[in-house]
């Protein structure tokens, strides 16, 4: 097992990348504490880790509140002794554009996704250098924090921020042995029945424009399922990649790629 000793925390742990994360770590042999804002989805992913034989805890809290998130920090080493990694994936989503946008809500997305990326890598980081772990950190951003997006401008301002957020975090962290590395994601295929209806929630009310957005023209042919992802995870969090620092792994069909017009049962000859 390529995770087997290790304590991994996990923030954002609902029913998609998150919990497929966690489940995949106990799995591998890591000890996993789960955090999410709502206390029942941390709470149903430690009985998943605990009924297929894993250790977790639970460790629900604010995603951006730094007393809350020290806190929980110093409670997984109380517990285990030590944070080895760290997976930064809660975010926050509202779907709305530059127009239409309140400017409250859009501090409020950004400060969720930027402030909650650096108060819980500042905590476990400084755990990981008072008690000599050579960590790994997994910031997930996503394709629309390298790419424009309508519709989505908190949420792609945050994730781009992040993108960045990660090489200098890297930079200063390597002399401690403590890798720092983002994760992107795409459109991903969800087959939990909340995590469904949330998105058709969220679908109804982005802009027009962006409902004409061919989510199934990814160059591999589909979209990618949260256990797609779990493979590139489990690498950055493992000593396999113990030279991978400040980059970026994308699992996204050949998203990143892709020049824009490139719609394979449609282009013209010679395009």
């Amino acid at each position: 097992m390529k995770l087997e000793g290790k304590v991994a925390v996990i923030t954002g742990v609902g029913p998609n990348i998150g919990r497929a994360v966690a489940l995949a770590f106990a799995r591998e042999g890591a000890k996993v504490a789960v955090n999410h804002r709502r206390p029942e989805q941390a709470d149903s992913t430690v009985k998943m880790i605990e009924d297929a034989g894993g250790e977790a805890i639970a460790i629900p809290c604010p995603i951006a509140d730094e007393d809350a998130v020290r806190a929980a920090i110093a409670q997984v080493v109380g517990a285990w002794g030590k944070v080895d990694v760290l997976v930064n994936n809660a975010a926050q989503i509202n779907p709305k554009g530059v127009l239409n946008m309140p400017f409250d809500e859009f501090k409020e997305q950004v400060s969720s996704i930027v402030d909650g990326t650096f108060v819980w890598t500042k905590y476990a980081a400084q755990s990981m250098v008072e008690l000599g772990v050579r960590g790994s950190i997994i910031n997930v951003v996503t394709c629309a924090a390298w790419q424009g997006e309508p519709g989505n401008i908190g949420y792609t301002t945050a994730k781009a921020g992040v993108v960045n957020f990660t090489r200098s975090a890297a930079m200063e962290l390597a002399e401690h042995g403590i890798r720092v590395n983002n994760m992107t994601p795409t459109a991903t295929e969800v087959e939990d029945e909340e995590a469904l209806a949330r998105r058709a929630a969220r679908a109804a009310s982005r802009p027009a424009r962006r409902h004409t957005m061919d989510y199934d023209a990814i160059p591999l042919g589909r979209k990618p399922t949260p256990s797609d992802y779990v493979p590139a995870f489990v690498y950055l969090a493992s000593d396999d990649s113990s030279m991978v620092t400040g980059t970026n792994l994308a699992v996204d069909g050949g998203v990143l790629a892709k020049y824009w017009p490139w719609y394979p049962e449609v282009a013209p000859a010679g395009a």
